[in-house]
């Protein structure tokens, strides 16, 4: 039997709660709406994906508010982001900026789009042998040129360029969004009242990760799905000029968590055994 391409979520009536006002609650959908086109080929280098997303949305056509959610391994064979390798591991080093945490033959690093992960975004699934595919050079970019093309003569759709990553402390993995356009990245609720009356501090859901996890309960990982579309959160779809999922990206000063346990001890003995050797050199 296929799999049912779309899922209803109920979500919570803030609306109805006059105590609770503020844009953002108020215009909370009651339901959202998530399907996975069908009929999208495999994808080589120069294909048109706007076009695809136009033929297999034709017998249930896009909407203004509509999010496009699409998986980044389609944007890069597009983009000729399929490179040779004699093994995913040189690949994975040149992505690499920085090693964030080691452990046995694990290895966690920042790539060169900031993005924190396993295996620095190279793929090495589903492409020709001796080949590893990497992430889009600049997935903002790529998220805008698809929302520009649909929306050129079609609806105002948002469009998410999601990917796979595992989470600290955390077992398993979910999909994020990577690349954005036209899309509301964080859902704002500071200084907005709890059911309490008390103002909301630090309440600030990434809006674009939580759109792109629930889509990939439609597309999976094996189905050839590679697109999904979301229906019903139009408020979360906006101006092309809105920021990009780069900014979901912490700066370094922000970082609580930049250095693995094992780096971060190895730092602290290095700086404690300097200061001790320091400290025997100068007179008392």
């Amino acid at each position: 039997m296929p799999r049912p391409l779309h899922s209803t979520f109920p979500t919570e009536d803030a609306a109805a709660d006059p105590e609770r006002s503020g844009p953002e609650l108020a215009e909370r959908p009651k339901e959202l709406l998530i399907w996975a086109p069908s009929g999208i080929p495999e994808i080589s280098e120069g294909d048109d994906l706007v076009a695809m997303i136009r033929t297999s949305t034709m017998d249930r056509p896009l909407e203004d508010g509509d999010v496009l959610v699409v998986t980044s391994k389609i944007v890069s064979k597009a983009e000729g982001r399929l490179v040779q390798a004699e093994d995913r591991e040189s690949a994975i080093i040149s992505e690499t900026l920085r090693v964030v945490a080691t452990r046995g033959g694990a290895r966690i690093v920042e790539n060169r789009l900031g993005i924190v992960g396993a295996a620095a975004g190279v793929d090495s699934s589903n492409v020709p042998a001796g080949t590893v595919l990497l992430l889009p050079k600049d997935p903002d970019r790529s998220a805008r040129l698809i929302a520009e093309g649909i929306r050129s003569g079609g609806p105002e759709v948002g469009v998410i360029v999601s990917d796979t990553i595992g989470r600290p402390w955390r077992e398993g993995q979910t999909d994020i969004a990577i690349g954005a356009a036209g899309v509301r990245i964080f859902d704002e609720l500071s200084s907005i009242p709890d059911s309490a009356g008390r103002p909301l501090t630090v309440s600030r859901p990434c809006l674009a990760d939580e759109l792109a996890a629930a889509t990939d309960l439609v597309k999976g990982k094996t189905l050839g799905l590679p697109v999904a579309v979301v229906r019903g959160y139009g408020n979360a779809v906006g101006s092309l000029d809105l920021p990009g999922a780069a900014s979901i990206i912490r700066t370094p000063d922000r970082d609580m968590f930049r250095s693995g346990s094992d780096e971060a001890y190895a730092e602290g003995l290095t700086a404690g055994t300097a200061a001790a050797q320091n400290r025997e050199r100068t007179p008392s």
